[in-house]
């Protein structure tokens, strides 16, 4: 039996790469989904074609983790494409964050993605497809959203990496490094900082960053950038020192929180 997993697949990105891929891959049998809510997963499968099965767990705890492997060996699988899209990003000055929450933010980005890819690949074979999210924010260090830029330079490096181990078995990587993307993430990501305007500028649509995520997928491309702006900044990046460029971030930033006072004492004032 033939499947696609995808991690995070009860909204945002992870949503978006179920609906698409729903339109293809008519040789695979069901669509696995993974995310910790099963209202919202049901809610995504009722309007998949292919037949899904569902599993409302927690990718970070382990033991819940191993169920998802113990069907795949019980229904004798073949996964054709796995996708790795749960994760979330916490944004604001390191020492102001909430710890545990910057401390889960690594479990998931980071310790899940690469446990459940560890999982699968005895499942794949030639041909088949691993898909990791990463962010336009693995490029370089980013103040004020330091460790999630972190997290996301870890699996942009970790998926290079298994992805030139297993291009000789024929599976093939890729790292989707979108920038600022439309979806839920920035309900969480925003809690403690706000989004500087001009990442506001560079926000596109889901629909648009899985589009070039598959086709580059398709073409075995081991890096995936949506959007003129994005390429550009990914180019910037290697040939401007990062520390400049850290300067110029956290500059803007100072300045947006100046601004957000001013607006603030004047709105007292009146």
């Amino acid at each position: 039996m033939n499947v696609i997993v995808i991690t995070g697949a009860s909204s945002g990105i992870g949503m978006e790469f179920a609906m698409q891929m729903d339109n293809y891959f008519e040789t695979v049998d069901e669509f696995w989904l993974v995310a910790r809510s099963e209202d919202k997963l049901r809610e995504v499968a009722n309007v998949l074609q292919h037949k899904t099965r569902i599993f409302a767990i927690d990718v970070t705890h382990r033991s819940k983790l191993s169920r998802l492997e113990q069907e795949l060996k019980a229904a004798h699988a073949v996964v054709r494409v796995l996708v790795n899209c749960a994760g979330y990003g916490v944004m604001g000055p390191f020492t102001e964050l909430d710890r545990a929450q910057t401390l889960g933010m690594v479990r998931l980005n980071c310790e899940a993605l690469t446990d459940v890819t560890y999982r699968l690949i005895p499942f794949m074979r030639r041909n088949s497809r691993i898909i990791e999210l990463a962010s336009s924010a693995a490029f370089m260090p980013q103040p004020e959203f330091a460790v999630y830029a972190a997290s996301k330079a870890y699996v942009h490096s970790f998926s290079q990496a298994v992805g030139a181990e297993l291009r000789k078995k024929g599976i093939y990587v890729t790292s989707v490094c979108p920038g600022p993307v439309n979806t839920p993430f920035f309900d969480i990501a925003e809690k403690d900082g706000k989004l500087l305007t001009m990442k506001k500028y560079t926000m596109v649509e889901a629909e648009r960053v899985v589009a070039q995520a598959l086709r580059d997928s398709l073409q075995k491309r081991p890096t995936s950038v949506c959007s003129l702006p994005i390429q550009a900044f990914h180019v910037l990046t290697k040939a401007v020192p990062h520390g400049l460029l850290m300067d110029v971030v956290l500059a803007m930033a100072e300045n947006k929180r100046k601004g957000q006072k001013q607006a603030v004492a004047q709105g007292e004032g009146m």
